[in-house]
Parts: C-alpha cells; sequence; structure tokens
C-alpha cells in the first residue's frame, strides 16, 4: 500500500466538484486519486456473508453504473463491498474505498490485493484514521458514516436486520437516496433490505432505478444499448430463450449450466430487465410473445 497523504475537508469537496462533505472527519487520509469523486458516486453496500448470488448482483449492478458514469463507493470489506469494487474495476470505472483502520494496518488484509488493484486502476484508498491505527470494531461505524457522507445515493444489497450496511443506509437517510435490493421474505440474508423498503427507501430492480434517483435517466438508453451479459451462466441463459419461453428445466438443460448458476442467472437478468418470467416457473425475453414472436415496437 502506497504511503497515503492528508486531505483536508476543503479538499474532499473540491474533488467533489463542490458537493458537501457531511462528516465529522476534518479530513481524510488518501492513498490514489481523488477525481473519481467528482462524478455522481454510488455506495453499494451489504453484507460480508454473502450468498455467491448477492455478490453477482452487487458486481452487475457496480459493473452497469460505472458504465454509466458513476464511481462506486464501498468499505473495501469482504463480502458485498468486495464484490462492488470488483464490478467497478471489471467496467473500467473509478471506485473509491474506505478503511476503518489506518492504511499501514490494512484490514480485512484478504482485501489488501483488492485495494492495489483499485490505486492501480487510478481510484483512491481512504481512511478517516492516521496510518498507524489499528482496526477497533467502533471505528467502522465511523468508516460508514464516510462512506455515506463520499455518495449521492446509497444502494445496500443483501443485509441482515443487524448489518453495518443499515448503518450507512442510516447515516445517508433524508440527505442522499436510499435504495435497496429486494428478496425472499424468508431469507435472512436480506431482512434488512427488506426493512428498508418497509420504511421508505426505494425498491432497486436494476440500475436504472438508481439512476432514476439520481436524476440522470437520459443515460439509461445508452446503457441498455450497450449492455451485454458478462458472465458465462447469463450468456447460456439468454441464448436458450432465443427461440422463445422456457420452463426451468428446459433453461437448464439447453443452457448447459447447474441448476444453481441458471437459478442466479435468471434473477439477475430477470432484475436488469432482459427477461421476465411466464408463470411459476417459465420464461422468456422480455419483447417475446408466448409463442416465441418478437413483439414489434
Amino acid at each position: 500500500m502506497r504511503e497515503p497523504t492528508f486531505e483536508s475537508r476543503e479538499r474532499i469537496e473540491a474533488a467533489r466538484a463542490g458537493r458537501t462533505f457531511e462528516a465529522a472527519a476534518p479530513g481524510l487520509w488518501c492513498a490514489g486519486s481523488l477525481e473519481g469523486l467528482a462524478l455522481p458516486c454510488v455506495a453499494i453496500v451489504g453484507t460480508r456473508a454473502a450468498t455467491a448470488y448477492g455478490r453477482q448482483l452487487a458486481h452487475r449492478f457496480a459493473a452497469d453504473l460505472g458504465r454509466a458514469g458513476c464511481c462506486i463507493v464501498s468499505g473495501l470489506a469482504l463480502g458485498i463491498d468486495a464484490a462492488a469494487h470488483e464490478g467497478a474495476l471489471e467496467a473500467g470505472a473509478p471506485t473509491v474505498g474506505v478503511l476503518g483502520s489506518g492504511h499501514s494496518c490494512f484490514f480485512p488484509p484478504r482485501n489488501l490485493s483488492l485495494a492495489e488493484q483499485i490505486l492501480a486502476a487510478g481510484g483512491a484508498v481512504l481512511s478517516p484514521y492516521p496510518p498507524g491505527q489499528k482496526a477497533w470494531p467502533s471505528q467502522f461505524l465511523e468508516r460508514n458514516g464516510i462512506v455515506a457522507a463520499l455518495a449521492d445515493a446509497v444502494l445496500v444489497v443483501e443485509a441482515p436486520a443487524r448489518s453495518g450496511a443499515l448503518n450507512t443506509a442510516g447515516w445517508a437517510a433524508g440527505r442522499i437516496p436510499v435504495l435497496a435490493v429486494p428478496g425472499d421474505v424468508d431469507r435472512k440474508h436480506v431482512a434488512g433490505c427488506l426493512a428498508l423498503i418497509r420504511d421508505g427507501a426505494t425498491l432497486a430492480r436494476g440500475p436504472g432505478d438508481v439512476l432514476e434517483a439520481l436524476g440522470r435517466l437520459n443515460v439509461l438508453p445508452a446503457l441498455r444499448a450497450a449492455q451485454q451479459p458478462r458472465d458465462a451462466a447469463s450468456a447460456a441463459v439468454l441464448q436458450a430463450l432465443e427461440s422463445g419461453p422456457l420452463d426451468f428445466d428446459r433453461i437448464v438443460a439447453e443452457s448447459g449450466t447447474s441448476a444453481s448458476a441458471a437459478l442466479a442467472a435468471l434473477s439477475c437478468l430477470e432484475l436488469e430487465g432482459a427477461i421476465e418470467s411466464r408463470g411459476a416457473t417459465s420464461y422468456a425475453r422480455v419483447g417475446v410473445l408466448p409463442g416465441g414472436e418478437e413483439q414489434a415496437q
């Protein structure tokens, strides 16, 4: 990790193109470039104990929002945070990580290589703490406040009822849009997301909902035109649906994927608006009639 320098509140606000930096910290220790903060910043946060589906969603949201001209901010934690940073990197978009420790006492150590990738790609790793400050549990609550203060919108992906991601959303509430990805009501991984939606957070079905909250719907047509499936399972599922609606078992058979991979791909593609469900277990590409014909536009 390269040696950080201290950047004052005024410098942070200047990097944010004059947008305020509403945090108690007088400034931040910074390794890397603050240039990404001039863009619309979306904080993507969630549980460290993320499911494969949750990580895939966070990665895809971050990549798509990055392609739409956003900077992705997160906490460099395991799980959802890491997936969000990785999605931004895949899209060639700037991403900013905020530590709950000093740079020289990097935590969690497993994500040090990810932090180095962020710096190599022109992003930044920030901390409200001096380089030699070790990680303590209470510091991560302050870190969450910094993530929210740098953001123009907060998106929560997979958060249990008690979660640091909900703390981040709390810092943001009433100041900037807070969005949450829904999920099955009996899954503990999304209990916090469902609570946020119940209490007034915007339901996020795809990147378009985030862009709408940011007032950037004008970039959505170009994003959709350029959007391509970015993993093998999604590509295989879309290819299988080229011939028309299929039930789940046929999708698994014709795509050559496992049932779990097909289910995750279907969920992500449906959230993106690329496919739609037709009954309990049948799916089709959006714009395809029940007989398989393309719907006139």
